[in-house]
């Protein structure tokens, strides 16, 4: 059902009082009762884990935590009343009881479950929270799996309801999540509540919005409102109200990359009282293929190339939402138009998705399923998660964001690997009853049975959705990119991204805590560091292991400098007009804490290279190169919006020093979601060895560099191409850094004489808009920095150059 909002400007509060919080040794006490003489308590916020309550009582640290899950946590506050309310506990985590004036009114065995109950208050009560001890329940002896994953451990945390965050050693910081994590609400116990179904459609231009709305009482007149239109609902039964609202004209919603995401505001009266339905967006949603041969989704009748990263809590100790704003802002701003919210984690708090829908972000929502062989086949499992998947898209009815539900993270995958055969692994919940759970609520939704799934294997890189990790943790070369003829990568490209300097955390490979801050496999002899290393290698043709030694401080500069060349060619090659990759979602958008994760913004939220590289691959309006061997470099231009474009591209091929081999350029009128490919002969008008493929003799080009101006002739996206190494010997190569003034304010224009590459911009307390990026010879670069008013005070380096080019003032 849709959530209602607010009833005449009554929104649901949050109950009031101050919460105390103690912990006692597990089953020590069966109830309140047992808790009298306790006097070690400390002050709790709610909602808010036991982690985060210790930690500000100075007991508990992030750093090196403590285990929680090894004691009962006990919650406790006073409620005035008298009168009859209902309670509301949007997230309990997780063995929890809920007892009122010292009677037992709620049994809770989930953490992904709302839960509701009336009650009736005295003059002023007791109400108490006890959450058990998940590792004696962990402990018990129960019924073992058919596989057991290595990621994820106990085995036995295949029977809970609950996340496999702080279960997942060397992957995820140890931190038990115990408490009330969301909100808990209290609401007057009234006749006039209303539940509310809502779909919203569009079929061409035109929207429809179907309600039915549920009274409980009598009501003579329901009216449906939306976009200043407005349709009388019908009586269908007892408290039972439909209709349609037909809205021809509808500004539809779209991803931010594609067009805006306009959302509509909804009400009903009943009988002159306004409810607050919230806002819905008016899309469609299909898939352009059958899904054995990739996904591949379609919003409005448009094929959208879904690009973006892996979501993680913007808080890992208290589970809020500080911060979630700023990150979901930041993955905008790099292009990103979905997340994928992963099986290992948690349902986002509906915030989340309110967000997503107001930034023209697509969600991808795992089932909180992961690696484990799940019990399906026990009733009392099977009927929590069936009521735990109906709750979640009750509360995410109306958010247009949500658009592919997949029924778990590399379940499938884990059993196949081990040798499983398909009967095995292809479990009925993900095939059949999910599609159905769908189809009842939100029929508008992309169904997936579990990521990765869709070929013969489930982590065939063609077939339905890949965690794709050829490129990456397999150490395949980058053309495997191609090779592989990914459909569509749900997971990919995971590094070990070292974090900009002056990060807080391990800074440093000579450091003793930097180990701890890099990802690794359990049980593997490898780490994610090893895979960045080799692509080190790869691209600069340098001793990643000796350098580490001799110049850590290069050696991080390569490092991230490798993940972002790395990104940057492979959605190149994704994004290809002829490539049949319909998305790809990089492992992950933030550090789930300091070091070198896998993040693309840190754990501070300051972005790192990666982040910066998918800013550049992942622009609408887009120009590429692709190295086609014979047939020379393919030039190819990309606009996704809806708007037509005249536009100038320019090919120059040039020595490191700026001796130029061959270069053109030409106008071109790219219509609305048009693509254009010409090769290097077109553009140039002759034979030119752009690829150093037929090497009739020396190679006398270091770098090509296509680049797309707009009609102002300003350059509004550049691809670069390498026929060798990247040339990093370092060299004086006029390096400069001149402020300027702008119609839009003052900026930062660096030039350089010679190719400079992987520009570094070091800026203590900004941030420029761009960083690690190419300069072609005799070329420079506008840039500015977001929320600062001035130049800041800085420093621009290059790979290849001995010239440090210092900028700006204090303030």
């Amino acid at each position: 059902m849709a959530r209602i909002r607010s009833v005449d400007g009554q929104v649901p509060q949050s109950l009031r009082g101050s919460w105390q919080l103690t912990l006692t040794p597990p089953g020590a006490c069966a109830g309140p009762g047992d808790l009298h003489g306790i006097s070690d308590w400390v002050p709790a916020a709610v909602p808010g884990t036991a982690a985060s309550a210790l930690r500000a009582a100075g007991r508990w640290s992030e750093t090196a935590p403590t285990p929680i899950h090894d004691r009962d946590v006990w919650y406790q506050t006073r409620i005035a009343g008298p009168g009859r309310i209902r309670l509301r506990f949007e997230g309990l985590a997780t063995l929890a009881e809920i007892w009122l004036d010292g009677s037992l009114i709620l049994t809770a065995r989930s953490m992904f479950e709302p839960h509701a109950v009336a009650v009736e208050l005295g003059a002023e009560s007791e109400l108490m929270l006890c959450f058990r001890s998940l590792r004696a329940e962990l402990d018990r002896p129960a019924k073992r799996g058919r596989w057991r994953p290595r990621m994820i451990t106990p085995g036995s945390l295949r029977h809970m309801r609950t996340s496999a965050l702080g279960f997942m050693p060397g992957w995820a910081p140890e931190i038990d999540l115990v408490g009330p994590y969301r909100p808990i609400t209290v609401e007057a116990v009234s006749p006039r509540i209303v539940s509310a179904d809502l779909r919203a459609g569009l079929d061409g231009a035109a929207g429809r919005l179907t309600a039915r709305l549920t009274i409980d009482g009598h009501a003579d007149s329901v009216t449906l409102r939306c976009d200043g239109r407005a349709v009388p609902l019908i009586a269908r039964g007892p408290g039972q109200f439909a209709g349609d609202l037909l809205l021809p004209g509808i500004a539809p919603w779209w991803p931010h990359t594609h067009g805006a995401p306009t959302l509509h505001a909804v009400s009903a009266e009943i009988d002159g009282a306004r409810v607050d339905l919230g806002r819905v967006g008016f899309r469609s949603l299909s898939r352009t293929r059958p899904f054995e041969e990739g996904l591949s989704l379609a919003v409005n009748g448009v094929p959208i190339f879904c690009r973006g990263a892996v979501w993680m809590p913007p808080d890992l100790v208290g589970l809020g939402q500080d911060g979630m704003r700023s990150l979901l802002m930041l993955a905008r701003e790099a292009g990103m138009n979905m997340l994928r919210v992963p099986g290992t984690t948690l349902y986002p708090d509906t915030a989340f998705y309110d967000l997503c829908d107001e930034l023209g972000i697509l969600v991808w929502q795992d089932l909180m399923l992961a690696n484990f062989d799940y019990p399906h086949d026990d009733l009392d499992f099977s009927t929590a998660l069936t009521r735990e998947v109906t709750a979640f898209l009750d509360r995410t009815q109306t958010a247009p964001s949500l658009c592919v539900l997949c029924g778990g993270s590399e379940v499938w995958q884990q059993a196949a690997m081990l040798g499983a055969p398909r009967a095995v692994w292809a479990d009925a919940f993900c095939e059949t009853a999910l599609p159905a759970l769908a189809a009842a609520q939100r029929p508008d939704l992309v169904v997936v049975p579990n990521s990765p799934s869709g070929g013969a294997l489930p982590f065939a890189p063609r077939g339905g959705c890949t965690h794709y990790f050829g490129v990456g943790a397999y150490r395949r070369p980058l053309d495997d990119a191609r090779r592989a003829e990914v459909g569509f990568a749900s997971e990919c490209l995971a590094f070990a991204n070292p974090p900009d300097p002056g990060t807080p955390g391990p800074s440093s490979p000579a450091q003793p805590d930097w180990a701890a801050g890099i990802p690794r496999d359990r049980g593997a002899d490898w780490d994610f560091a090893t895979i960045r290393d080799h692509y080190v290698g790869l691209l600069y043709g340098v001793d990643p292991a000796a350098l580490r030694i001799r110049d850590p401080e290069r050696y991080l500069d390569l490092g991230r400098a490798a993940v972002a060349e790395v990104m940057e060619a492979t959605f190149a090659e994704w994004r290809r007009p002829r490539a049949p990759t319909a998305g790809g979602l990089v492992l992950m958008l933030r550090d789930l804490g300091p070091g070198a994760g896998w993040g693309v913004i840190d754990w501070t939220q300051r972005p790192k290279s990666a982040w910066y590289a998918l800013k550049r691959a992942f622009r609408p309006v887009q120009i590429l190169l692709s190295d086609e061997g014979l047939d020379g470099l393919h030039i190819h231009i990309l606009n996704e919006t809806a708007e037509p474009r005249d536009l100038t591209v320019a090919l120059t091929l040039a020595d490191r020093g700026g001796r130029v081999a061959a270069q053109a350029e030409r106008p071109v009128a790219l219509g609305p979601r048009a693509t254009l490919t010409l090769t290097s002969a077109d553009l140039l008008g002759r034979f030119f060895d752009a690829t150093d493929s037929y090497r009739f003799g020396p190679r006398v080009h270091d770098v090509a560099q296509a680049r797309l101006s707009d009609r102002t002739g300003l350059v509004i996206a550049e691809s670069f191409h390498f026929p060798g190494l990247r040339p990093i010997t370092q060299d004086a190569i006029g390096l400069r850094a001149d402020p300027e003034t702008t119609p839009t304010g003052p900026a930062l224009r660096i030039s350089t004489q010679s190719l400079a590459l992987g520009v570094q911009i070091r800026a203590p307390g900004a941030r420029p808009d761009d960083d690690g990026f190419h300069l072609a010879p005799g070329t420079s670069r506008l840039i500015t920095f977001p929320g600062h008013t001035g130049i800041p005070r800085g420093v621009v380096r290059a790979l290849n150059s001995t010239d440090n080019a210092e900028f700006g003032h204090d303030g």
